[in-house]
């Protein structure tokens, strides 16, 4: 109980530092799913309407998740220095494949009839893609979003080893100045936040997801059997 009781002291006595840590944190994130989506959108969405070149969503989106982020922390340091762009590239190709893969997989599996009847009253690829295929696309685009932003989240600690400090991990890798109780009250609220992130943004899928997309879902029963 006394480990505890010292994770409240912390809470209390250092408040205002968690608070601006945890700030930082997730302005760093947002920086770094924005330009992961400014990239990883509209070459789904074209990928994923043309139905070519799928190697470049499947393959290109698992050969970066295969990367571990320390690594492309250490490579970057070779190649661009220490510092916010470290950091910020890391967590990039940590958040693109997710988003990249997503989105051509809900543009992609979109019904053809929906397609077809879109074209049979004269849209052109920008109206079908525009009215059609991203409002059908929308739950799984959102899914890569989501799942992206709380690993982004979660990971953006390591700024501190991309020379990059002010995020909470100054106090999750640095036992020695704030103790083990500094160390869980950090990390407490580095799991807050990625659970806020994904709370927040399947509120905003609801909102734009399609009530005809909404309901055709929770018409459809499910089983009891489990799939693996």
């Amino acid at each position: 109980m006394s480990f505890w009781g010292d994770v409240g002291r912390f809470f209390a006595a250092n408040s205002g530092l968690l608070a601006h840590q945890a700030g930082r944190q997730v302005l760093l994130s947002l920086a770094a799913i924005g330009a992961a989506m400014a990239l990883a959108l509209p070459v789904g969405i074209v990928v994923g309407h043309l139905h070519r070149w799928s190697f470049l969503a499947i393959n290109g989106g698992n050969v970066l998740r295969a990367l571990p982020t320390l690594a492309v922390i250490a490579i970057g340091i070779g190649v661009y220095g220490l510092g916010f762009v470290n950091i910020w590239v890391a967590l990039i190709i940590l958040a693109l494949p997710l988003v990249l893969t997503n989105t051509y997989v809900g543009v992609d599996g979109v019904q053809r009839e929906l397609v077809e009847a879109a074209e049979g009253m004269g849209m052109n690829a920008w109206q079908i893609v525009w009215r059609v295929e991203l409002p059908s696309a929308v739950p799984f685009i959102m899914a890569g979003i989501r799942t992206a932003t709380v690993y982004v989240i979660a990971t953006a600690y390591l700024a501190g080893f991309a020379g990059s400090p002010g995020t909470l991990g100054d106090i999750i890798t640095n036992p020695g100045s704030y103790q083990l109780a500094g160390v869980m009250a950090a990390s407490i609220v580095a799991v807050l936040l990625a659970f806020a992130a994904e709370l927040i943004l399947a509120g905003l899928e609801r909102l734009l997801t399609p009530r005809g997309l909404t309901y055709q879902r929770a018409s459809v029963p499910t089983t009891s059997a489990s799939t693996t």
